[in-house]
C-alpha cells in the first residue's frame, strides 16, 4: 500500500485492497463451517450440543419446504454463540446480512424475542416480546421459524441431517456477496 492514512489513499490502492478482500471473502463458506463445528463444544445444559440443535433446526426447515436461504439461516441462527451467548442473535444476523434477504436477516436478528414466549417467564421477563414485531411482513415466517423449528429442535432422537448435507447450501448462500466484491474490485 502506498498510504499510512486513509485520507492519503488512491483509487489504485483501493482496487488492490478490493482484490485482496475478494480473495478473503471466497473463504467465507469455510469460515462458517468452522464456526458451526465450534458449536459442537457448547452444550450449556441442553440435551444436545448447539451444533446438533442447529442441524436439527435446519433439518426441520428443509422438511417444511423452506427456501435454501432460510434453511441456511436456520442452520446459522445460533452461530453467534461462538462469540457471545447473550447477544448471539444480533451477531448471527450481522454475519448473514450481506447474503440473505432483509426478511431473513430480521428473523434471525429477532428470533430470541420470538423464542422468549417459551421460557422468558421462568426468568421474570416479558414472554410476549414477539408482539412488538406483529406488524412486520416477516412476522408469520418468524413465528414458524421459532415455534415449529427452533424451539422444537432439542430432541436427541430426531432424525437429523448431517452438516455435510447442508454444505452445498452454505457454499451457495455465502458465495452470493463475493460477486459484488469482485465487481467492485474490477
Amino acid at each position: 500500500m502506498s498510504f499510512t492514512r486513509m485520507d492519503q489513499s488512491t483509487a489504485e490502492d483501493w482496487m488492490k485492497i478490493g482484490g485482496e478482500v475478494a480473495k478473503r471473502q471466497s473463504q467465507m463458506p469455510a469460515m462458517i463451517k468452522s464456526m458451526l463445528r465450534q458449536l459442537e463444544e457448547q452444550v450449556d445444559g441442553f440435551s444436545m450440543n448447539q451444533l446438533q440443535h442447529a442441524l436439527q433446526t435446519a433439518t426441520m426447515a428443509e422438511r417444511a419446504g423452506a427456501s435454501e436461504e432460510l434453511i441456511v439461516a436456520a442452520l446459522c441462527h445460533d452461530i453467534g454463540k461462538v462469540i457471545s451467548v447473550i447477544n448471539h442473535p444480533a451477531i448471527a444476523a450481522e454475519i448473514l446480512k450481506p447474503y440473505v434477504s432483509p426478511e431473513t436477516y430480521e428473523i434471525v436478528r429477532t428470533h430470541q424475542d420470538f423464542q422468549g414466549k417459551h421460557y422468558y417467564a421462568h426468568f421474570g421477563m416479558d414472554s410476549n416480546l414477539r408482539q412488538q414485531h406483529e406488524q412486520q411482513p416477516w412476522y408469520a415466517l418468524a413465528k414458524q421459524f421459532t415455534d415449529e423449528w427452533d424451539q422444537t429442535a432439542f430432541d436427541p432422537n430426531y432424525e437429523t441431517l448431517p452438516l455435510e448435507y447442508f454444505e452445498p447450501m452454505i457454499e451457495r448462500v455465502f458465495s452470493k456477496e463475493l460477486v459484488k466484491v469482485q465487481k467492485a474490485a474490477s
